[in-house]
């Protein structure tokens, strides 16, 4: 599959942020899908190639940092972006172990995530 320009697949439990970025990242003209779950993700990368997926730590399932191999052996050459509300050092830990793109922090903002996604799709 080829992947589809600026791409981007957008995981997260919480409808409020989910939609936000959502909106936010379509209004720089990238195209996103949207899904709560870990499930909704299989289900999307499967029939669809996206150049980027940002996920929640906390889905339903298990955590996101737990669901990362599973869905790099769906989409090998995604990027992945994990996020989360509330960061410690042991989850930073557990998250950085795994091979991610790049870790946000939703409460600093969307600057920094803005400047990852550029990077995701310019390398």
């Amino acid at each position: 599959m080829v992947v589809e320009e600026k791409s981007i697949l957008i995981i997260d439990p919480d409808d409020n942020d989910r939609n936000s970025l959502s909106s936010y990242l379509t209004d720089l003209n990238y195209k996103t899908e949207t899904g709560k779950c870990l499930t909704d993700a299989v289900i999307k990368i499967t029939m669809r190639n996206f150049g980027c997926l940002i996920i929640d730590v906390n889905l339903p399932e298990m955590k996101g940092y737990e669901a990362v191999n599973i869905l790099k052996n769906i989409s090998p050459g995604m990027k992945i972006i994990m996020t989360t509300k509330k960061n410690t050092k042991q989850l930073e830990a557990k998250v950085r172990e795994q091979d991610i793109f790049f870790y946000f922090i939703k409460s600093f903002g969307k600057d920094e995530l803005k400047l990852a996604i550029n990077n995701v799709f310019n390398q």
